[in-house]
Formats: structure tokens, sequence, C-alpha cells
């Protein structure tokens, strides 16, 4: 523990060891979770929280859990004495946002007072596609670093507010979230995304699921291990990593036909994509987003808001 230095969270082992090997000066926390995707409990080092989470990833993906690796991560929280402040590293995307407004949510219920600062990727000058932190040059990294954003006391009391909206059972109360200014710059896509993550009233397919189909439609894909690196290119503001859309793309295949060098679209893939049919009573949508189930909402779209689904 370094005396009187920043203390970093990070979004994840890889952009630690980054601001390792750039001697970056502080201690780091690493934030190992995708708090997107699962049931999750409000207090985020409670019993019940590390229970419902090692159950979700077993069930959802055969992975175990590593609750301890996580419990020491969120120790070094117990003792800031030596800190001056906490620095925030988390991307433009929802998958970041969640664990953002987690980590944010954990820091007040541990009552630390120290001030915490943001730094945020996205748009970078010059460059087309948006950029996540570890693609970032060494540079351009470090001006992030050096433009970070102090967050005030509205900004912390937004993501707490989102954080509970997100563990509670109606999500439409992040709706106002939306239209609330913040120095989160790309927490309102981040919200419009997470609402279109349930069944839209009109196919059954969420706005992943729908993208998917789209892209085998308007790309030659040649497997579903390329159709992968597609979903990842084109996946605008959701983040998800390789093993969540390998996992959304097996979901879909009653949607495509595949031989050894093709995967097509087929009759049903055409009726979703075309709005035709509606498919939610053949698709598995029985999957929690923190405190509620997919299968228990609907999107719809003329509303922007989410429907019960009886």
């Amino acid at each position: 523990m370094k005396t009187n230095s920043p203390l970093h969270i990070t979004n994840g082992s890889s952009l630690t060891s980054y601001l390792k090997s750039l001697e970056i000066e502080g201690d780091i926390l690493t934030w190992n979770e995708m708090l997107c995707e699962g049931p999750t409990v409000k207090e985020i080092t409670s019993d019940a929280f590390f229970k419902v989470r090692t159950t979700f990833f077993k069930t959802a993906y055969d992975i175990d859990y590593k609750a301890g690796d996580f419990k020491e991560e969120l120790d070094k929280l117990n003792d800031l004495t030596n800190y001056t402040e906490i620095i925030l590293w988390f991307e433009y995307d929802l998958f970041c946002h969640i664990n953002l407004i987690a980590a944010i949510s954990l820091l007040k219920q541990k009552k630390v007072s120290l001030p915490l600062y943001l730094v945020c990727s996205g748009r970078v000058e010059h460059e087309k596609d948006l950029k996540g932190l570890g693609e970032l040059t060494p540079e351009q990294l470090k001006a992030h670093y050096k433009a970070k954003i102090e967050l005030s006391v509205d900004d912390i009391a937004l993501a707490q507010k989102a954080w509970r909206i997100y563990c509670g059972d109606n999500h439409n109360l992040l709706k106002p979230l939306i239209v609330r200014p913040s120095n989160f710059k790309y927490l309102s896509n981040c919200l419009k995304a997470h609402l279109r993550r349930f069944p839209d009233t009109r196919s059954g397919l969420n706005m992943l699921e729908y993208n998917i189909l789209r892209l085998i439609k308007e790309h030659a894909i040649k497997s579903r291990r390329h159709l992968v690196g597609y979903a990842l290119h084109y996946q605008g503001y959701y983040g998800f990593g390789d093993i969540q859309l390998e996992k959304m793309i097996d979901r879909l295949e009653q949607f495509y036909d595949e031989t050894e060098t093709t995967v097509t679209l087929n009759r049903p893939g055409h009726l979703a994509l075309e709005l035709q049919k509606n498919f939610l009573n053949e698709l598995q949508t029985d999957f929690y987003f923190g405190g509620i189930n997919k299968a228990d909402f609907l999107y719809n779209k003329k509303e922007n808001k989410l429907i019960k689904h009886v």
C-alpha cells in the first residue's frame, strides 16, 4: 500500500495489467464481475449477493464463480486511510456501466468519503469507432487519465439510484434517468440499450438478437465463430464478450441454417426480421437482469417502455 496515493478501480484484469505496465501511481482494485447479466442483490458484499452470483454463473455458463478472489479485491476498501482519491476506470458500454454504478454504490455503502473520479473511454478524436480503455494507445490512456472527471454529489446519487432500480422489480423507473444530466456521458445510451434487452412486442426478439439476424442477412457469414466476430464489432453500447454472444447465437439457431462454409437466414429468420411473426413462445427468455426476469416483461417500441408480460 502506497501512502497518499490514489486507489484505482479497474473494469477488469486486462486494464489492471495495462495500468501496471505504464507504472500509473497508486494501488489497484480489479472489478472482475459482469453484473449486467444474472440476478443481483443491492448489498454487494452480502452473503446473498455471492450466493446468487455463484448460482448464476454455474447455471448459465457452467463457470465456477471466484467469489474468494472478488472478495479479496473488495477487501481493499476496508482501509482507505492512506489514499487521497479513488479513480474509477470504466468504459462507454452497458457491461461497464452496470459494474460502475454497482462500484459507486458499494463505496457509498461503505461510507467512503474520498473524492471519486471517472476515467471513461468511448469517442476518441480522429477515430471512427468507440474505443475501450484497453484499445487506447499509452498516450491516449494517459491523456484520458489527465482529463479525469470528479463526480459530483448528484452524479453519485444518480449512480446509487440506478443501481437500486436495477436490483428492483420495476426497470421503467430507469427512464427518467435517461434524460437526467450528469457526468456519465454514456449512461443514457446504456440505459436505453438495457431496456431494449427485453423481448420486443412485435417479434419476441430483443435488440441484440434482432441485430444478429440482420448481420447474417447482410454479410457473408461463414461460421458461428465468424458471426461472433461481427456481433462483437457491431453491438453498439452493449460491450458483451465472446462468451455472452456465443450463448446468444446458439439460442437463435432456429433462425438460421448452417453448412460447413455458410450461415444463412432461414424462413423463420426472415419472418422475425420483417416483424411478420412473434417468436416469443419459442425463445428461451427465463433469464435475470438484476432484479427482474426477462420472461416477465416485453419492450414496447412505440411507448419506449417495458410492459408486463402475462
